[in-house]
């Protein structure tokens, strides 16, 4: 188990995007905290520093906490592949998916039990009586009951969900169930994800932020998007200069040469998970969406996300589906695996990708919450979407985006897409009432807000 330095962030920069009084009023609110915690600590563990949601979601907010004066740390988990493998099945089975088809049995649960026990004593060693612990998602959640036996205030944060229930459903969450239960308190990101066995006294719903602030959401100035993603092998653009800020061009599966800076791209990105459906995305292009647009699919290269063993495989299933297309448009469809060894470098080029797309998508089959989505919005990008799990927190239909209801309407999807490329006024607006949506529910200070209000109920011992 290793530590995760962070550090401290002042939430006063929010201020600028989100007023004098909200500002003033989480301020207040952290000033009571930090009395009321008296020397306790929150501490945040989970399975990996970097490479999706959650990884981003904690160095922001534990930077924040640090920020304010709370006592904050965050522990990774050590683990090997195996272990992955089994919590990749846990994952796809709580998202209502067979994922692999593999057994969770025995065998699986004496490989998950063993790993974790593993990170037992390191963990136990550094949390004290009274301490605010915070389990994220399935990988650690085996280390619930030896924190309680500490005497910390355990809460397990599940980030991952299925707005109804399935054989995989019930199938995961009886594995799970035994390592999740001891906790005081389960967090989700919509209440329609807790299982009926959890009391609803246990229960807190809070949904992620984003942070304007990280490199992945700066507004970026009128040339730099080309720029940024001309060095990244993304688009031509000629006397454009290099960004030099981006050294590693993206893996890229394409025909030719990258598309003209001046082509209307759609875009998604997303981790290669097949929750995401980057597949489907692309047949729904190649079917239903005329020229001149491209699309662009871009998530991180395979072997950057350690805690994702299906990545790679999902990668290669795109690639055929993408080498099995017909001659037009395949040409117009470029498959993008971006570098994770600069995270800043990666958060510049999503970043660029987004801000410079006519049309972003998010075509999932399931999702927990979907941090692409307020990402792109917030960016002032009309999002056409699938009607799925915390997404439809986020777009209100017709008005903060495009949802589609049945995330295997490839037809409904291509056709929505093409709605936006044909009526830039429309995307227009789309796109400036989805940052303004944004600003007002999804920023950090709510994010915040929340959890110290769940952190003053556990003390309370409410």
């Amino acid at each position: 188990m290793r530590r995760v330095e962070v550090m401290p962030i002042d939430p006063r920069r929010l201020e600028p995007l989100i007023g004098g009084e909200r500002i003033a009023f989480l301020m207040a609110t952290a000033d009571a905290l930090t009395e009321r915690l008296d020397g306790r600590r929150l501490v945040n563990v989970n399975s990996t520093a970097t490479g999706g949601g959650v990884a981003e979601l904690l160095h922001t907010l534990v930077g924040y906490a640090l920020g304010v004066g709370v006592e904050c740390d965050w522990r990774v988990i050590d683990a090997d592949p195996q272990f992955f493998h089994v919590t990749k099945r846990i994952h796809n089975g709580l998202y209502g998916s067979p994922g692999d088809g593999g057994e969770l049995g025995a065998g699986e649960r004496a490989t998950y039990e063993a790993t974790v026990r593993r990170n037992t004593d390191a963990i136990v060693s550094v949390v004290r009586r009274g301490d605010i612990v915070i389990v994220h998602d399935p990988q650690p959640a085996p280390l619930i009951a030896p924190l309680v036996e500490t005497g910390a205030i355990v809460v397990w944060r599940c980030h991952v969900g299925f707005d109804g229930k399935n054989e995989w459903t019930d199938r995961a969450w009886e594995f799970l169930r035994p390592y999740v239960a001891p906790a005081h308190a389960h967090v989700f990101s919509r209440e329609a994800f807790a299982p009926d066995w959890i009391e609803r006294s246990r229960i807190g719903v809070i949904p992620p932020s984003i942070d304007p602030f990280t490199t992945k959401n700066l507004d970026l100035g009128p040339t730099e998007p080309v720029a940024l993603l001309a060095s990244a092998d993304l688009v031509e653009a000629t006397g454009v200069e290099p960004d030099h800020r981006v050294i590693r061009p993206a893996e890229v599966i394409r025909e030719g040469s990258a598309p003209k800076a001046d082509v209307p791209l759609v875009v998604q990105v997303s981790r290669w998970d097949r929750m995401k459906d980057m597949r489907g995305v692309l047949e729904a292009f190649v079917e239903h969406v005329p020229g001149p647009a491209h699309l662009v699919l871009a998530g991180p290269a395979v072997a950057g996300v350690t805690d994702d063993p299906e990545g790679a495989e999902v990668w290669a299933e795109t690639a055929a589906a993408w080498a099995a297309a017909p001659a037009e448009p395949r040409s117009r469809v470029h498959l993008a695996a971006i570098p994770m060894i600069d995270p800043i470098e990666n958060a510049l080029v999503v970043n660029a990708l987004q801000q410079h797309a006519r049309v972003v998508t998010q075509k999932s089959l399931a999702e927990g919450f979907g941090l692409t989505v307020a990402e792109a919005m917030w960016k002032s990008r009309p999002v056409v979407a699938s009607a799925v799990g915390g997404i439809v927190d986020q777009i209100l239909d017709t008005e903060t985006g495009l949802l589609v209801a049945d995330p295997y309407d490839l037809a409904g999807f291509g056709a929505s897409v093409s709605r936006l490329l044909a009526d830039p006024v429309e995307a227009e607006r789309l796109g400036r009432n989805a940052r303004a949506y944004v600003a007002e529910r999804f920023l950090a200070d709510r994010h915040l807000l929340q959890y110290a209000a769940l952190v003053g109920r556990l003390l309370d011992g409410s």
